[in-house]
């Protein structure tokens, strides 16, 4: 049997669309719902867990129907067609109400020129190499000026009853009176900075809520293209997965999924290279079309060339006449005759190794998912840098690590390889906090230490799973591992938003940090699931791993 890379390079345009899509929605929606339409932490993150919430009910039903579709076209390649165009359009048209939403903030608000003064002028002065005292001067010359729009800004609501006179007493306890605290020393150290960043951010937040609430028309248009999107990604992301073992016979399809998570990869990294080339990393307030339409129109045309490349009937038809002529035949397991082993259940050890690798999985996900969602808002804000290198460095280092990690536990184990891993990024992700902007840059070297400690974790938990089952119910324990990771992804984004709404944004890394480090101790009692890892037959294989 020969392996054909071309072909699966083809089938893999599907997961290189999914992956791009998600990679720029993670990266950019966040940011608009909390900077243009003022929602909170805790509301962003609700927003930002609906698609796992979509997912994990729609993902099954999806792929049901895709199982007993009869179309000429094959019975997948309709759903990644229709989901594909609908979504990226749908995507592309979030430019519309984003842009409104802006141009409403310009024309009612001084947020957008104080944001540049504070995020472009004063960042660039105060991160200067030879900063000095007229820097400083003008640095606390623009607060002062801020500071004014700020309190004129909040009367001026109050005296046209935009806002009552409570709401207006509420911002001046919150706002205006902690700005005047601090600029009444007549200078600004460098936490006093922090924290009139912290309070802008605040006031940013609260207009920009303001405006939404006072004309949310804009707001339910974005929500319901949104909603569109998100249903449209979910229709064909099962088919999308499920095509590849349709074409592919069991004995290649480790190295099929190889190159299909390869081509996850490439998707998330054009996405985050999108951001970089328009500008989009660093600063809030910019205009998004660029990126929406530069995505919408790649995926458009990837799906063009894998509707000239791939067609289903055909390689379906090959892939069972390979089958007849290898001596490949799938066993129906409801008339298998299952041997004593295979119809026991798990013994109480077993079981409890089972319940705390899910546990460990879910604990993991709570404190990657909540970095990935949150990154794009923490990063210009709290530590004045673009977020998109990071997170092109950690994928890049991933994809590096994918090898010599595969190598590693075939070692010393399953195990040992995740319990290093969990280690490792538990310091990256607790070294954050300690990272101020004149340090930011050692960021880049935390995050490519960061996606090797996510790799190391990612390649060896989900075989950990599978390896307690047996051959009749390895889909129902992959179930048992997606219905956890979701799980979390879908508690986390809303609870760690609750979190830096109630203590700010800096919250972020040691909240991710604590439940990576409990994943510690429940991996530690893990007893089964940590078999050796036969030798691969090349190390394309080591790709051989679920990337969420």
């Amino acid at each position: 049997m020969k392996f054909n890379v071309k072909k699966t390079i083809y089938v893999g345009l599907a997961f290189l669309m999914i992956s791009m899509f998600w990679s720029l929605y993670d990266s950019l929606i966040g940011k608009i719902l909390i900077d243009k339409f003022g929602l909170n932490q805790l509301w962003s993150g609700v927003v930002m867990a609906l698609d796992n919430m979509l997912a994990l009910f729609l993902i099954p039903v999806f792929g049901a129907l895709s199982d007993k579709s009869n179309h000429k076209k094959g019975r997948r390649t309709p759903f990644i067609v229709v989901g594909t165009v609908v979504a990226a359009f749908a995507f592309m048209s979030l430019t519309f109400s984003d842009n409104v939403q802006k141009s409403k903030i310009e024309a009612e608000s001084q947020i957008i020129e104080d944001y540049d003064v504070i995020y472009r002028t004063n960042a660039d002065l105060e991160l200067k190499k030879d900063f000095d005292e007229e820097d400083r001067l003008l640095i606390f010359s623009n607060w002062q000026g801020i500071q004014s729009n700020i309190e004129n800004e909040w009367q001026k609501l109050r005296d046209e009853s935009v806002i009552s006179a409570d709401e207006y007493a509420e911002y001046e306890r919150d706002i205006i009176q902690p700005m005047d605290q601090i600029l009444s020393d007549n200078q600004i150290t460098d936490t006093e900075g922090d924290e009139l960043r912290e309070i802008f951010n605040h006031h940013a937040n609260e207009r920009a809520k303001v405006i939404t609430l006072n004309s949310p028309g804009t707001f339910i248009v974005f929500l319901l293209t949104l909603f569109v999107a998100l249903l449209a990604m979910q229709s064909f992301r099962s088919p999308a997965v499920a095509l590849m073992p349709d074409v592919t016979v069991k004995p290649l399809r480790s190295k099929a999924n190889a190159i299909i998570n390869l081509m996850g990869t490439i998707g998330a990294l054009i996405a985050i290279t999108t951001t970089m080339v328009y500008g989009l990393s660093q600063h809030s307030f910019v205009n998004y079309t660029p990126a929406f339409i530069t995505v919408g129109v790649i995926m458009l045309i990837i799906l063009g060339i894998f509707l000239w490349k791939v067609k289903e009937p055909e390689l379906v038809a090959e892939r069972l006449a390979n089958e007849v002529k290898y001596g490949i035949v799938d066993e129906d397991p409801d008339h298998k005759d299952l041997s004593h082993e295979e119809k026991a259940e798990l013994s109480r050890s077993k079981k409890i190794s089972l319940i705390l690798i899910l546990v460990s999985v879910t604990l993991w996900f709570f404190g990657y998912n909540a970095v990935t969602t949150k990154l794009s808002d923490y990063a210009p804000k709290v530590l004045l840098m673009g977020f998109a290198i990071p997170n092109y460095i950690a994928y890049g280092s991933a994809a590096l690590a994918f090898i010599p990690i595969g190598i590693l536990a075939t070692k010393i184990g399953r195990k040992k390889t995740i319990l290093m891993g969990i280690v490792l990024l538990t310091i990256c992700f607790g070294s954050v906090y300690f990272l101020t902007p004149d340090t930011s840059f050692i960021m880049y070297i935390i995050f490519a230490f960061t996606g090797i400690a996510w790799a190391t974790i990612n390649v060896n938990s989900y075989p950990m799973v599978v390896e307690l089952s047996n051959e009749s119910n390895v889909g129902k324990y992959t179930g048992y591992y997606y219905t956890f990771s979701m799980a979390a992804q879908i508690i986390t984004p809303v609870f760690s938003g609750f979190l830096m709404d109630q203590f700010g944004r800096k919250i972020l890394f040691p909240y991710a940090a604590t439940f990576v480090a409990i994943a510690f101790v429940t991996m530690f009692f893990v007893k089964h699931g940590d078999v050796k890892i036969p030798k691969k037959g090349s190390l394309l294989e080591n790709f051989d791993v679920d990337m969420d």
